[in-house]
């Protein structure tokens, strides 16, 4: 993945980040290790919850401030940039357990980890229960270091001030953007619309939009300055969403490290899903539908697959991927913004836009 434009070292920035994060849980497992071994484990785990990743959202929140000034304290701006992926490590953590997902990053999902944890132990009661505990407990507390990390990033208080204002912001968006699938799943049905509102609040902003703002805010940036990057991240992260159901159902194994058609499996209500229910013949779609949700075998897979292609849906979303990213690169070739950072943040809307992993 080839992020490099203009001197900047994406490469060298993903590792930085990667230092400040373990720098963090190594800070926070020297006194959460002296409560014994359940706690170590706990930690270990948060350690492998934050390590690798593409981090997209700390890099544009990196570009958010670059948007707007070059930072006075850089290592206080990566520490700030860090904590959108604690955040995020929460939300995947949380997000595989409410989506019974087995791998996350080609590893077991936390909560299948613990699960075999208290097999291989021979504990008392359920697996399945202290999996799930594990889980939510280790997605809280993610959700908790994120926080910490911001408001003790070392930049001054009343930017950090503003700057937590978004994130506050992004944390509700995301828990209640969660919710709204959660709930799309359990009725079992979700038109176009829901698809798309569950795929902003749950996704789009958190990804693009807000670490944008938080970067800008902690740069000092005017209300208009935000609203101008609203007006390039938000369809970006739109894009992005969609370019992510594709791969959900239609990404090689080997690449996202996710099994094929894992979304179909899980049954997700994807925008995706929603087009191709409405695109296929009655009969069709309610194999589509009935099928959402359920242990697929390949062959099964490869045929949900081929009628969601068959329906048209694809094709309509990868358009309409086309459209939102023409949109969101119009709107930054207007912004007030570096010219540095306008090269940087359409090299990262390619990224993120037409990857495949």
């Amino acid at each position: 993945m080839t992020w490099e434009h203009e001197g900047w070292d994406a490469a060298g920035f993903r590792a930085d980040i990667e230092s400040a994060l373990q720098d963090f849980v190594r800070t926070q497992a020297e006194w959460l290790d002296r409560l014994g071994p359940d706690a170590q484990r706990l930690v270990e785990h948060a350690r492998v919850s934050v390590s690798g990743g593409k981090r997209f959202r700390a890099a544009f929140c990196w570009w958010g401030h670059h948007a707007v000034a070059e930072p006075a304290d850089p290592g206080a701006l990566l520490r700030a940039c860090s904590s959108l992926e604690l955040l995020h490590a929460s939300a995947l953590v949380h997000d595989d357990y409410m989506d019974a997902s087995d791998v996350r990053r080609g590893r077991p999902a936390t909560h299948r980890a613990f699960e075999q944890l208290h097999r291989d132990s021979g504990w008392a009661a359920s697996p399945e229960q202290y999996g799930a505990s594990a889980a939510i407990l280790l997605g809280d507390l993610l959700l908790s270091w994120s926080d910490e990390l911001l408001r003790t990033c070392g930049l001054p208080a009343d930017r950090v001030l503003d700057a937590l204002g978004y994130f506050d912001l992004t944390r509700s968006e995301v828990v209640t953007g969660q919710f709204l699938d959660v709930s799309a799943q359990a009725r079992g049905a979700a038109d176009v619309d829901t698809a798309m509102t569950v795929l902003r609040y749950k996704s789009a902003k958190y990804s693009i939009e807000r670490p944008l703002h938080i970067g800008a805010a902690l740069a000092g940036a005017s209300p208009g300055m935000i609203t101008q990057l609203s007006r390039f991240g938000l369809p970006l992260g739109e894009a992005f969403q969609l370019r992510d159901d594709l791969l959900g159902v239609f990404g090689d194994p080997r690449v996202t490290g996710k099994p094929a058609g894992d979304d179909l499996i899980e049954g997700k209500r994807t925008v995706l899903v929603s087009l191709a229910l409405d695109g296929l013949p009655p009969a069709e779609a309610k194999v589509l539908d009935s099928a959402l949700g359920t242990a697929l075998e390949p062959p099964q897979v490869e045929h949900l697959c081929r009628l969601i292609d068959e329906s048209g849906a694809r094709a309509q979303v990868e358009e309409v991927i086309s459209q939102l990213t023409e949109r969101s690169l119009t709107a930054l070739g207007s912004a007030d913004v570096t010219e540095r950072a306008r090269g940087v943040l359409a090299g990262l809307a390619a990224q993120v836009t037409q990857r495949a992993v």
